[in-house]
């Protein structure tokens, strides 16, 4: 069974970074497909960030620019840099894995990112 835990949320003041980290249990990590979706209240879960095997990232419209999306294999681990934030960045951000990035099969237990003055 696959494990992921997340890290690095918090409160942040708009304009401020954050960096959050997702550290995978098992032997599959750099075999899948992984990233971030997180989800506001009242509204759907949204991919923010993913990156493929082989490296390839997809960025959603609102974070490109801003953030970055990385993975180290050797840790089974995914990053998320997360610069110049804003109010509406305020979500609960979980990390995944999975065969594709629109097909995640495993979750993390979410951390929350607020960002507010």
């Amino acid at each position: 069974q696959v494990q992921l835990v997340e890290s690095g949320g918090g409160l942040v003041q708009p304009g401020g970074s954050l960096r959050l980290s997702c550290a995978a249990s098992g032997s599959i990590f750099s075999r899948r497909a992984t990233g971030w979706y997180r989800q506001a209240p009242g509204k759907p879960r949204e991919l923010v960030a993913g990156i493929t095997t082989g490296s390839s990232t997809n960025y959603a419209d609102s974070v490109k620019g801003r953030f970055t999306i990385s993975r180290d294999n050797a840790k089974n681990t995914v990053y998320l840099q997360m610069n110049s934030l804003k109010p509406e960045d305020t979500a609960v951000y979980y990390c995944f894995l999975g065969f594709t990035i629109s097909r995640p099969g495993y979750w993390g237990q979410g951390t929350q990112v607020t960002v507010s003055s």
